[in-house]
């Protein structure tokens, strides 16, 4: 499906050049060799910057490796000039991003498509 104006890419895109194209950057959290959390930030190109893909393996849950990667991704946000950090989460994650990590509620939209 292609709509009018939207230039989107086949699936078979380059994902190197997508990730650096739109990904401010993304910090890593290892234990040894091991990459046990991940996060990545996405940017408008502007002062916007979105907090996307926080994953921590199953084993380093529960240990503050998810709100040291979310803080990192908040100084690297702020260091680059962005003025806002924007997450979207599931429910079961609000005392994780409000509480554990400092954001607060706002009002959004949202269209599922």
């Amino acid at each position: 499906m292609h709509a009018q104006g939207f230039d989107h890419p086949p699936l078979d895109i380059d994902w190197h050049t997508q990730v650096h194209r739109h990904s401010l950057g993304w910090v890593c959290a290892r234990q040894g060799e091991e990459l046990v959390g991940f996060v990545n930030v996405a940017w408008d190109g502007g002062v916007h910057a979105f907090v996307l893909d926080t994953v921590v393996a199953e084993g380093a849950r529960r240990t503050g490796v998810g709100t040291r990667l979310v803080a990192a991704a908040v100084e690297g946000a702020r260091a680059a000039g962005c003025e806002w950090l924007h997450v979207d989460f599931d429910d079961h994650l609000r005392a994780f991003y409000f509480d554990g990590c400092g954001f607060t509620p706002t009002d959004a939209g949202l269209i599922a498509l």
